[in-house]
């Protein structure tokens, strides 16, 4: 809140804005930024009805709310779901978590991934992914040059740690982590770890999300023994996945996690895996993307957009090559 009335404060008594008023008026200003000052003071909360605030008002978690829409909206992920209900839930009731929230969640592209990212930040956030304390970094954008590696990790300490000390229930979603640079996510290091604070900010309430498409070979290696030994896809379990995806990320030198000591040293709390998808999930995936535009669920182009993708391995067709990442697209053609 001393925040919020500073910059008020700020922008009313700059001196190009005084600069530009008469006497009178430059009086009334300073009385404005005082009233607004006191206002700001005695009433915060009237603040935080009209402006996102770091309260319970904007920043709360809907488990309600998550859990509906994981079921409506993500498709053939058992494992993911159950484990980001358990470890965002748990998370959140635990009035005092002796560290961040960390998820890497591994998988090919079109599975999902960025989904549940956004749905975890829509029933955490008030605003969703527009919120102020929702923070993406995206590999080949924030950070595409390897040369200027010390600067990134300098800038990205500095971006975590200003932002924390604004809201400590701020959310960092990090994008593309198999393109990241070694060694640039071992500077978040010290954030992740059972520290009461650092520097007198406490980083204990703060959620960090990882995507990798990093471990999505070893996903599909482990998703076709079971089919190929007859078992039932939902009978996997996280257990099934969960060391041979950790190690496999940390020895693959593309995974932006290579020999990284969020690994190393067990700051990761879940490795959670995006299963292949297979046909019935991509015509879920049309499904959905045709009820969200309004649409009837249209049977016969349902099935025509799930024909159009390609399936692998070349002999099993099973999964889609590209998961659900085109459907938008391709209903666009039908419509």
């Amino acid at each position: 809140m001393k925040v919020m009335v500073r910059a008020v404060q700020l922008m009313l008594l700059s001196t190009p804005f005084l600069a530009a008023m008469e006497p009178i008026s430059m009086g009334i200003a300073v009385g404005v930024a005082t009233a607004l000052t006191g206002l700001f003071t005695t009433f915060p909360r009237l603040y935080c009805k009209f402006q996102e605030c770091c309260e319970d008002e904007w920043v709360k978690l809907n488990l309600t709310g998550l859990k509906m829409d994981l079921d409506n909206k993500l498709f053939g992920q058992h494992i993911a779901k159950q484990v980001v209900v358990k470890a965002v839930n748990g998370f959140f009731t635990n009035p005092n978590p002796k560290k961040p929230l960390a998820l890497s969640l591994h998988g090919w592209t079109g599975t999902g991934k960025n989904l549940i990212s956004k749905i975890i930040a829509e029933n955490i956030y008030t605003n969703g992914l527009q919120s102020a304390y929702v923070h993406q970094f995206i590999s080949t954008l924030h950070f595409p040059h390897p040369e200027y590696l010390s600067q990134y990790k300098e800038q990205l300490q500095k971006w975590i740690r200003g932002n924390v000390s604004m809201c400590d229930r701020s959310m960092f979603i990090f994008d593309e982590m198999d393109k990241m640079q070694a060694g640039l996510i071992d500077a978040i290091k010290p954030y992740l770890e059972y520290y009461d604070n650092i520097d007198g900010v406490v980083y204990r309430k703060a959620i960090f999300i990882f995507l990798s498409n990093a471990g999505g070979e070893k996903i599909t290696e482990i998703a076709l023994d079971f089919w190929h030994r007859g078992s039932n896809r939902e009978e996997m379990q996280l257990k099934d996945l969960d060391s041979k995806l950790s190690i496999g990320v940390f020895n693959n030198k593309n995974s932006g996690f290579w020999h990284t000591s969020l690994i190393d040293r067990n700051v990761i709390d879940y490795f959670v895996p995006f299963l292949p998808l297979e046909y019935k999930h991509v015509k879920l995936c049309v499904k959905e993307e045709l009820v969200a535009r309004g649409y009837e669920a249209d049977e016969e182009i349902i099935t025509s957009v799930a024909d159009e993708m390609t399936y692998f391995p070349e002999n099993e067709k099973l999964y889609s090559d590209k998961g659900c990442k085109t459907v938008a697209t391709k209903v666009d053609f039908y419509l």
